[in-house]
């Protein structure tokens, strides 16, 4: 049985730039890629904090240590500049492959720098 799993996320990125006419794909800081594990061209989540949007594009590089998040063509019109977002990727994984993998967790701050990275959510308590 294969099980789609959280691979990498970016918790709380800002938007910097929307670029309608942009040919699509989000461009995100080279360094972010990187640290998350995430390649350019794969395939994204968006989670819209702001205004509850969720969609689907690919990833592109952006200058390294600039901090853009830059929300691109169509996708243009579910994010503004300074929207929080939640970047995921996924994978999948045979069921022998879960008990060894941890996904990659980057959280930012208000500039698209890292903050602290870590391997697993909290369990959520009442």
């Amino acid at each position: 049985m294969y099980l789609t799993l959280l691979k990498s996320k970016l918790h709380r990125a800002c938007v910097t730039h929307i670029e309608l006419e942009y040919e699509g794909s989000c461009a995100i800081d080279s360094v972010l890629l990187s640290t998350a594990g995430i390649q350019e061209y794969e395939q994204i989540h968006i989670y819209n904090l702001t205004n509850g949007e969720r969609f689907v594009t690919y990833a592109i590089r952006a200058e390294d240590n600039s901090g853009i998040i830059s929300v691109n063509g169509a996708a243009a019109h579910k994010a503004c500049p300074g929207d929080r977002l939640i970047i995921c990727t996924y994978a999948v994984f045979e069921r022998s492959e879960m008990d060894s993998f941890k996904p990659l967790l980057i959280y930012l701050d208000d500039r698209n720098f890292i903050t602290h990275t870590g391997n697993a959510i909290p369990v959520q308590v009442a």
